[in-house]
C-alpha cells in the first residue's frame, strides 16, 4: 500500500526499502515506523513509501489506546489516593507507608512500558485537585528522570516516590493562602516557604527514610544559594532533591493554578534549560530536555497565528523551535520567529 509520508502514523511497517532521491538507503524493508523514523523520512525528502496493509497498522493505536487507558486508571486512583494520604497527615501528623506504597507502585510500573512521557503529561493536563495532580507529576517525572540518569530501579522507585510526597508539608498550611487568587504577601509567602519544614517532620514520623524527608525539604534551594529555607548552594542540596526540583518547576509551570495560566510545554523547556545556569543541577536538566522532546514529534498544535499543525521534527540547532507542517506547509519556528506553539494536544 503506498502513502505519503504525512499520512503515516506510529505502527505502519515498511513493505519495502526505502531510498531517498539520491539513492541513499533510509530505513530498510520491515521498519515499524515511529515518529522518528518518519521525520527521518521527511528529513531526507522521501514523498511516498510502501507500507503493509492498513489492517495490521491499525492494531498498533489500539495498543496504545489500552496503554493509556490503564496510566489513566492509575492516575486517578494515585490522585484519589494521595488526598487521602494528604488528610491523613492533616489530622495525625503522620502518614501510612505501605498505603503510599500500595498506590503509587503499579502507577509507576505502568509508566516502565510507556515511553512517551509528554502523551502522559497531557493526561494530568486537569485544572481540578492541583495539589494532588501536582504531586503524582512530580513523583513520575522524578522517576522517569531519575531512570534517565541511570539509577538503579530501587532508585527510581525511591526518588519518584520522594517526588510524591514534596508537598505533603502544605497540609498544614492555611487553604486560604493556598488557595489565593492574587499575589500573596511577605507574610503568606513566608508561611508557604514552612510547608518544606513541615514535610521534612511528617514524613520522619511516617517513615525511615532520610533522603525522602530530605528532598521535601530541600526542593525549593538552588545552586545559587537564592533558594529556602536555608539558602543551601550547590554542593549542600542532595542529588534526589535536584531531581525532584526539575520536576516540581515544570509541572507548576504547565499547571493551571488560581494565580497562574498555565505555560505551554516547549516554551516551559526553554525555560526550565535556562535555568539550568545556576539555579538548577544541570545533569537532571539536560537528561529531562534530552530524552522529552522526541516525544513532541508526531503532535498535534495550535500556533500562534491560529492555524493547527503536527510537529515533524526538532531541529538540532534550536530544539525549542521545531518543524511544524501547517496547512500543507513546512514552517521551521528557527525561522519563523514570529510564530510560536501556543498549545499541545494529545492526539
Amino acid at each position: 500500500m503506498r502513502v505519503h509520508v504525512m499520512d503515516l502514523k506510529a505502527g505502519d511497517f515498511l513493505r519495502m526499502d526505502t531510498f531517498s532521491s539520491t539513492g541513499l538507503h533510509v530505513l530498510p524493508k520491515g521498519s515499524r515506523l515511529q515518529s522518528e523514523e518518519i521525520a527521518k523520512l521527511i528529513q531526507h525528502g522521501v514523498d511516498y513509501v510502501d507500507i503493509e496493509d492498513v489492517r495490521e497498522a491499525e492494531a498498533a493505536p489500539t495498543s496504545r489506546s489500552s496503554i493509556i487507558q490503564a496510566v489513566a486508571a492509575n492516575f486517578d486512583n494515585s490522585i484519589e489516593g494521595f488526598e487521602s494520604v494528604y488528610m491523613e497527615a492533616l489530622t495525625k501528623g503522620s502518614f501510612n507507608q505501605t498505603v503510599v506504597d500500595d498506590i503509587l507502585q503499579p502507577t509507576l510500573l505502568t509508566l516502565d512500558k510507556h515511553k512517551d512521557v509528554v502523551s502522559l503529561l497531557l493526561l494530568l493536563d486537569r485544572d481540578d485537585n492541583y495539589t494532588y495532580n501536582h504531586s503524582l507529576q512530580v513523583g513520575m517525572l522524578s522517576y522517569y528522570i531519575s531512570s534517565w540518569l541511570g539509577y538503579s530501579k530501587r532508585e527510581c522507585y525511591e526518588i519518584g516516590r520522594a517526588g510524591y510526597l514534596i508537598d505533603i508539608g502544605k497540609c498544614r498550611i492555611n487553604p486560604t493562602i493556598l488557595n489565593k487568587p492574587g499575589k500573596l504577601t511577605p507574610e503568606e509567602y513566608e508561611e508557604v516557604k514552612l510547608h518544606t519544614i513541615y514535610g521534612q517532620e511528617i514524613i520522619n514520623n511516617s517513615m525511615n527514610d532520610p533522603f525522602t524527608a530530605l528532598v521535601a525539604l530541600q526542593h525549593h534551594e538552588r545552586e545559587d544559594g537564592s533558594g529556602y529555607p536555608h539558602n543551601l548552594t550547590k554542593s549542600d542540596i542532595h542529588p534526589y532533591a535536584q531531581i525532584a526540583a526539575v520536576a516540581d518547576i515544570y509541572s507548576a509551570m504547565t499547571s493551571h493554578r488560581v494565580y497562574q495560566s498555565k505555560q505551554e510545554l516547549i516554551s516551559v523547556m526553554r525555560e526550565i534549560n535556562s535555568l539550568s545556569f545556576g539555579k538548577l543541577n544541570g545533569r537532571p536538566v539536560q537528561a529531562f530536555i534530552q530524552h522529552l522532546m522526541p516525544n513532541f514529534i508526531g503532535k498535534k498544535v495550535l500556533l500562534s497565528t491560529g492555524d493547527m499543525g503536527v510537529i515533524i521534527m526538532n531541529n538540532p540547532l534550536d530544539v525549542f523551535r521545531p518543524l511544524v507542517q501547517s496547512e500543507g506547509k513546512f514552517l521551521d519556528l528557527s525561522r519563523e520567529r514570529q510564530i510560536a506553539v501556543v498549545e499541545i494536544y494529545m492526539e
